[in-house]
C-alpha cells in the first residue's frame, strides 16, 4: 500500500467553496482503479490549509492509472484553482 500525502493551501475566502467542490471531486478519485481509502484534514493552525490523505494499492495506481485518466481532467477543473501554491505530492510506504 503506498500513502499520497499532499499538503494544500487553499486561495484566502474560497475554504467554504474548496469544500464543496471537494465532495464532488472525491466522487472520482474513490472510482478510480487502486484507490483504497482517502482523508481530507483542516488545519486547526491555519484555517486555509488541508491535508489530503490517500491510499493506493501501488505507486502507479495514483501516477498512472489516476493522473494519466480522462478523469483526472475533471478532478483538476473541480480544485487546482483553489491552490497557491501548487501543492507538493508525496509517497510513503509503511517501515
Amino acid at each position: 500500500m503506498i500513502l499520497e500525502v499532499a499538503i494544500l493551501n487553499v486561495k484566502a475566502g474560497l475554504t467554504a467553496e474548496f469544500e464543496m467542490a471537494f465532495a464532488e471531486a472525491q466522487k472520482i478519485i474513490s472510482a478510480m482503479e487502486g484507490y483504497l481509502s482517502h482523508q481530507l484534514k483542516k488545519c486547526l493552525e491555519d484555517s486555509d490549509k488541508y491535508i489530503l490523505l490517500v491510499n493506493w494499492e501501488t505507486l502507479e495506481a495514483h501516477t498512472g492509472g489516476f493522473r494519466g485518466s480522462s478523469e483526472y481532467q475533471d478532478w483538476k477543473r473541480l480544485l487546482h484553482h483553489f491552490y497557491d501554491p501548487f501543492p507538493t505530492v508525496e509517497h510513503y510506504v509503511a517501515v
